[in-house]
């Protein structure tokens, strides 16, 4: 391997304009993390998708993001940072319109699947590339400030995607998407003034592991979302589940003979790196699904705003920033073990309270436990990843950051898939006992069940059954008990991330 070549200014003001622009481009990724789950419901509305479509459209960008950020890293790597980053900030910025730009009808599911998916792509692209520019022009002595700040700011936008989404979805759902045109016009500019190093190195861009890793991780979650429709009897059901595990098995037994892996495995023979791993792991099971769930929950059991929503939102996020601060410090106190304890417990507590208040309907009830669930988390995920790359021997910032990256996405898209089956399950369950109760004939109860749970996601109000026949009234008298039928459900899913947490915890001890 060697460098082609390496210049740069070096000078104080192209490091800021260089610091900016990466600041902009991965602006439109932490942001579109959690806009999206605010505008979930009137999505869900106005194109008619069912629960489980939406959960997919909000998978498909996980999905890619987690499969494709290792490759993004090494790309990055042969064709140089500034390169991928524009062709990454491309990609996402083109993808979002096209999101936006979603026609009404029978292919407006698969559209927006498609292309939340090549959004994740970009931001593959992207993140990776724009923290290597982050590290590349910046001085030793400096960059450990200039990457705390960019992960400081990165985060306060994560914060600020349910505001600005319940903001915009006040206007139309469709300007979340449209509104990283702006900001990547923003970041393309100032990336082709700032004098960014160019570096490449020559190296073998593992193909067959990207394959590899994006087929077993999309089947596996695939699968797991199917067995809401297939169900768990059917052999196509398992047949992904137990196929998508066999070719990650099969990635994992290529990328350790392979001379250049995608993935450095060989880290997790370090047994502090494979439990800081499994904490992010545990953790990111509940702390992706918990902004789309909550936002679903307070505009469907709340009859809550997408600006209302947002607020509800923002009690996690209030605990998750604060407790960040005070976990550095914690950290470089006492070290990564004891902060990811107190966070794993605190987190754990946190979600198991906010899901025994789900049922009083009641936001002033709840939001003490959100922020807890929050600051938990808060103390969780910083040190976890901190504690993985100071560990991490043998491997640069960018693999084991590859590999934290991610394992935190697949994650994500992992628990979106588990607890959203969960809540597709136990609503139907719940909504059919209800429809029982109101005397509708016993075989029309199943397929009511069904088409109420799968609507519930949207505003049940507005979905009641039209008709004059004894059994349309009966359906549409059911509908007011939905609320809380959903809010029983939301509680399965929310005692489901609180036992994450509790493996999570379990994790620190390893």
């Amino acid at each position: 391997m060697g460098t082609v070549r390496d210049r740069g200014s070096g000078k104080a003001p192209m490091q800021v304009l260089a610091l900016t622009a990466m600041l902009f481009a991965v602006a439109m990724i932490f942001v579109d993390q959690t806009i999206v789950s605010i505008a979930a419901p009137s999505i869900v509305e106005e194109l008619g998708l069912s629960s489980s479509g939406m959960q997919r459209v909000v998978n498909a960008y996980l999905l890619a993001l987690a499969a494709c950020f290792a490759l993004g890293g090494r790309l990055a790597d042969v064709l140089g940072h500034r390169r991928v980053v524009v062709a990454g900030t491309l990609l996402f910025v083109v993808s979002s319109v096209l999101c936006g730009s979603v026609p009404s009808g029978d292919f407006a599911q698969s559209w927006l699947v498609v292309f939340r998916a090549t959004q994740g792509v970009g931001a593959a692209l992207v993140f990776p590339a724009a923290l290597a520019v982050v590290v590349s022009v910046v001085p030793v002595d400096k960059r450990g400030r200039a990457l705390a700040l960019f992960f400081v700011l990165a985060g306060a936008l994560t914060a600020l995607g349910p505001l600005l989404g319940g903001w915009l979805t006040s206007w139309t759902w469709r300007a979340v998407f449209w509104i990283n045109v702006p900001v990547a016009v923003v970041a393309l500019v100032l990336t082709a003034r700032a004098r960014i190093p160019v570096t490449r190195k020559r190296e073998r861009v593992d193909a067959p592991g990207a394959v590899l890793v994006a087929s077993g991780m999309a089947l596996n979650v695939f699968g797991i979302q199917q067995s809401s429709t297939w169900g768990w009897t059917s052999p196509a059901t398992w047949a992904c589940i137990i196929g998508g595990l066999l070719v990650l098995a099969l990635f994992c037994r290529y990328e350790l003979r392979t001379p250049e892996p995608l993935i450095k495995l060989m880290v997790f023979r370090d047994r502090a790196f494979t439990a800081d791993t499994l904490v992010l792991f545990f953790s990111m099971l509940a702390f992706v699904p918990v902004l789309f769930f909550a936002s679903v929950y307070a505009q469907t059991s709340l009859s809550a705003s997408p600006h209302q929503a947002a607020l509800y939102v923002l009690y996690f996020f209030a605990g998750f920033g604060l407790s960040a601060q005070w976990g550095g410090r914690i950290l470089d106190k006492h070290g990564a073990r004891p902060t990811m304890k107190l966070g794993t417990a605190l987190a754990c507590a946190g979600f198991a309270l906010w899901a025994w208040k789900l049922t009083d309907l009641s936001a002033h009830d709840q939001w003490p436990y959100a922020c807890i669930a929050g600051a938990g988390m808060g103390l969780v995920l910083s040190p976890a990843s901190t504690d993985a790359v100071n560990r991490a021997i043998g491997a640069s910032y960018g693999e084991v950051t590859g590999i934290t990256q991610t394992v935190r996405n697949y994650a994500g898209a992992l628990g979106m898939a588990v607890f959203g089956t969960l809540l597709t399950h136990v609503t139907t369950s719940r909504v059919a006992q209800t429809l029982t109760a109101e005397g509708l004939p016993e075989q029309m109860v199943p397929g009511a069940a069904r088409g109420i749970a799968e609507s519930v996601i949207g505003h049940p109000d507005d979905r009641a059954p039209t008709g004059d026949g004894p059994s349309a009234t009966l359906m549409r008298n059911s509908f007011a008990a939905v609320h809380t039928d959903f809010a029983r459900a939301n509680q399965w899913v929310f005692y489901g991330m609180a036992i994450a947490l509790g493996l999570a915890w379990l994790c620190t001890f390893l």
